[in-house]
Order: C-alpha cells, then sequence, then structure tokens
C-alpha cells in the first residue's frame, strides 16, 4: 500500500506541475523567463526559484545526515553555503552595473577569451550533469535498493515527467513551478517537524547538541566558509538567475534567498538531530521518515520530491541555456534546440544509476576543484591577462584531483579530526589560486611600468 500512495504522490504533483506551467512561445520565455506580456521574473519568483534551486534532494539529505552526526555544528556547517546567494548576488550586481556584462559568459569571453569560455563550460557542464542523477537517485531510494528494477522505474518516471513541464515552458515554467513548490515544501517541513517534537518534545536539547570542536565536524565549517566565494560560480542555475531581471531586483531576490535558505536548510538539520537522537543509522531523512508511520513518511516523500523536481527542471534550463545561447556563436538560438537539449541531457544524467553506484562518486566535480573560480570572479574589475585565468583555473583542478587521490601527506594536514585532509587541501589550493592568478597580472603592471619610464 505504501508504495502505491507513493506513486500516487510522484505522478499527482508532476501532473500538477505541468497543468500549471505555461506554454513557451518566444525564446525570452524559454531561456529568460519572461512572462508572456515580456515582463522580466519578479522579486518573488526569483527569490522562490533561487531557494528551491538549492533545497534540492540531496541537500536536503546530507544536511540531516551531518546533523546526525555532528548535532546543530553539522546543520548550520551545511547552510553556510546559502551564504554563496549573498557572494553571488553583490559581485554579479557590481559586474552588470560597473561592468555592464549580460552574463557570466558575456564577462569571461570580454576579459578572457573562448579558451576561458569553453574551459568554464565544461565545469559546469559536468555540474549540471551531476544534478540530474543525484537527485533522481534520492527519489529512486524511497522505492527500492540502488539499481532495483522499482528503484529505476521510479527514476525514469520521475524524470520523464518533470522533464515533461519543462519542456512546455522553460525557464518560465521552471520559476513558476518553483514558487509552488516553496510554498509546498514549507508547509510540509513545518508538519514534519511538528510531529517529530510531539513525538520526542526536546527541542531545547537539540539546539545544544553537538561541540564545536574540530573533532566534531568544525573542519566543515571552516572549508564551507573558504567555499563560498568560489562555489556559487560554477553552478549555472543560481547565476543565471542573476541576469533575468532589472539588477535592484536582482540584489533584493539574493539577498532574499540567502536569509531564507539559511534558515530553511537549518531547520531540516533537526531532522537530522532527531535521527541522531534516536539512534538511525540508516540515511537520516530516510530513517526519519519510516519511523514517522505511512503518512509521516508521504509527507517526507513529497517534500524530497518536491526538492529534487525543483531542481532537476531548473537543471534542463540552464542545460538549454548554456548550449543555445551561451555556446552558441552563430546566434541561431531556437526553441526546438532548446528542447532537444533538455531531452538528451535527461537522458544522458539518468545513465550511470544503470551502472555500478562507485561511478557516481568519480564523477562529482569537489568544491575543491573550483575554488580557482573565487579570484577571477573576487578580482573581475582587475584587467589580469587570459593567463591569469587558466593558471588559477587549472590550479583549483589540481588541489581538487590531488584531495580526490589522497595526496596530501598527513604531516601538512592543519588540524586534526573528519575533514582535515579536506580543511587543509582547500587552504593550500586557496592561496596557491589566488597567488596564480595575481602574479601574471602584477608582473603585467611591472613590465608596463618599466616601459612607461624608459619612454620617458
Amino acid at each position: 500500500m505504501m508504495i502505491e500512495y507513493q506513486w500516487a504522490m510522484v505522478i499527482a504533483s508532476s501532473l500538477l506541475m505541468f497543468l500549471i506551467s505555461p506554454v513557451a512561445k518566444t525564446t525570452q520565455t524559454f531561456f529568460s523567463g519572461a512572462s508572456r506580456q515580456a515582463r522580466n521574473p519578479s522579486v518573488l519568483l526569483v527569490t522562490t526559484s533561487l531557494v528551491m534551486s538549492w533545497f534540492m534532494a540531496k541537500s536536503v539529505s546530507n544536511t540531516a545526515d551531518l546533523a546526525a552526526r555532528f548535532g546543530l555544528l553539522g546543520g548550520i556547517t551545511y547552510a553556510l553555503y546559502y551564504l554563496s546567494f549573498m557572494v553571488a548576488g553583490v559581485l554579479i550586481y557590481r559586474m552588470r552595473e560597473k561592468g555592464g556584462f549580460g552574463s557570466i559568459h558575456h564577462f569571461l569571453q570580454s576579459r578572457f577569451g573562448r579558451g576561458a569560455v569553453l574551459a568554464f563550460s565544461g565545469l559546469i557542464g559536468l555540474r549540471l550533469f551531476n544534478e540530474v542523477w543525484s537527485n533522481t537517485a534520492v527519489i529512486g531510494s524511497y522505492f527500492g535498493q540502488p539499481g532495483s528494477r522499482p528503484y529505476l522505474l521510479a527514476v525514469v518516471l520521475f524524470t520523464g515527467l518533470t522533464l515533461a513541464y519543462s519542456l512546455k515552458g522553460g525557464l518560465r515554467s521552471s520559476l513558476i513551478t518553483d514558487a509552488i513548490q516553496m510554498g509546498l515544501f514549507g508547509i510540509l517541513l513545518f508538519v514534519v517537524l511538528s510531529l517529530l517534537t510531539q513525538a520526542q518534545g526536546r527541542v531545547g536539547e537539540w539546539m545544544q547538541t553537538g561541540n564545536w570542536s574540530t573533532a566534531t565536524g568544525l573542519n566543515l565549517f571552516f572549508v564551507v566558509l573558504i567555499q563560498i566565494f568560489s562555489y556559487p560560480f560554477h553552478d549555472p542555475i543560481l547565476t543565471d538567475r542573476g541576469f533575468i531581471t532589472d539588477s535592484k531586483t536582482t540584489l533584493k531576490s539574493y539577498a532574499l534567498a540567502t536569509l531564507i535558505g539559511f534558515c530553511g536548510i537549518s531547520l531540516f538539520g533537526l531532522i537530522g538531530i532527531y535521527a541522531g537522537s534516536m539512534g538511525i543509522s540508516e540515511q537520516a531523512a530516510l530513517g526519519v521518515s519510516r519511523s514517522l508511520g505511512i503518512w509521516g513518511m508521504l509527507l517526507m516523500n513529497v517534500i524530497m520530491i518536491t526538492s529534487a523536481a525543483s531542481t532537476l527542471d531548473s537543471t534542463f534550463t540552464s542545460v538549454a541555456k548554456l548550449v543555445v545561447v551561451d555556446l552558441n556563436a552563430r546566434g541561431n538560438i531556437t526553441l526546438n534546440r532548446g528542447r532537444w537539449v533538455m531531452i538528451l541531457v535527461a537522458i544522458a544524467g539518468s545513465l550511470p544509476l544503470i551502472f555500478s553506484p562507485a561511478i557516481l562518486s568519480a564523477t562529482t566535480v569537489s568544491g575543491t576543484m573550483v575554488l580557482g573560480l573565487a579570484p577571477i570572479f573576487l578580482f573581475w574589475r582587475l584587467k589580469a591577462p587570459p593567463l591569469s585565468f587558466h593558471l588559477a583555473y587549472w590550479t583549483g583542478i589540481a588541489a581538487g584531483l590531488v584531495l580526490m587521490l589522497d595526496g596530501l601527506p598527513a604531516g601538512w594536514y592543519l588540524s586534526q579530526g573528519p575533514y582535515s585532509a579536506l580543511l587543509s587541501m582547500n587552504v593550500y589550493g586557496s592561496l596557491a589560486c589566488f597567488a596564480a592568478y595575481l602574479i601574471p597580472y602584477w608582473l603585467g603592471l611591472w613590465r608596463h611600468t618599466r616601459q612607461s619610464k624608459s619612454q620617458s
């Protein structure tokens, strides 16, 4: 009976989103989210879309797992990633107002050339590819074991239904459905937390769980504080929304998204704290849902379906924009091209789930690998040469590979406890990336100064 209810939830929620989604008849609506009257998206639409694009099923699961392991510190640590909205919002605002740039790709092309655009696009393309399977995999886990027939059937059905309404309205559909999903997500989260407090009314004790030390997760806290200056710029779902309305509306939306996102994901961490207090050893969110009985589990399922769908439809629209608009030098932008790109990425992004789950971790883009984006965007006003971009970019990639291959000697660790290697590599990698970016710029200034003096 439970499985039947879950199938009904997936189908019903997806059909509702399909009926609500408008039909995109212009490229402005499909790729930029404009209304039929060619009006730009409002603060409400941009804010809710930003928040829901990061309330992805995988993020919700990770937050709960960290909170189950480290208590309040774990939940807050993951919530810190939502400060990325403010970092990106302020920088995008300044890039538009002071630099006159119309997109991230416009900035990279103008400053560093086509090579930088292609390198950057390869990175964010991999990120978007990973978003497909990482979110649908969470949905599949509620129907069966990875690789099982129910698991794969759930993945295919969920992906296909989400794709259907994405094809219908493009970015405009994504914005409107995100607003609805945001409201639904908030209501359901409130209900689930109410059920938990009734089952174990010790909220005050939950707020005191965990110790703020490197032995209990503080290393990861500092890692996030480093990565928020680079991480948002390799997420085109986040940055695309910085250019679809006027700059002041954009800045307001990103500020609101920062507050809502931080508070919302922190509240979800309470579910993980509850799991830890109850000794639930499996995935925290999944374990808690099973402990709440059939109706509690259905509520958790809807939360996961809602968060996964909002991220998945945003992924489809961002891939379509990347291929058809950002990388299109000929300017032949059409709706059909965008829709075909969506179909292809839905198929390609689901294929890894058919094979061994081990290949999933091998394809994940590490946050460490994008450390090189921090100096590129923080110092966007510097007239740095293309060499600065490539040295910083590839230094970050190298730092991520060293971490992935466990290549940092233990004697170089800056702390002890969980995630000590991750923190150490992020510190070393960040310093190396900033140096790699700034040294060619400083050398260029030095040469220019010498030439000026010799000519005078």
